[in-house]
């Protein structure tokens, strides 16, 4: 996927997710806002079909 510009916005996760997520992090190195940024690029590929005139996030 191209680089995009990213913008930044909030979001409130359960201590489970935070403590799941900071895991992986510790794990990967991978940043918690990547792995954040994949499941919402997953989420708008399923419901791509409901997104008019969007391109799929994962071309």
């Amino acid at each position: 996927m191209a680089e995009r510009k990213k913008i930044s916005t909030t979001i409130y996760i359960t201590e489970e997710q935070s403590r799941s997520l900071k895991a992986l992090h510790l794990k990967t190195k991978v940043p918690v806002a990547e792995y954040i940024r994949q499941g919402i690029d997953l989420i708008l590929e399923k419901h791509r079909n409901v997104l008019p005139g969007q391109m799929s996030l994962l071309e």
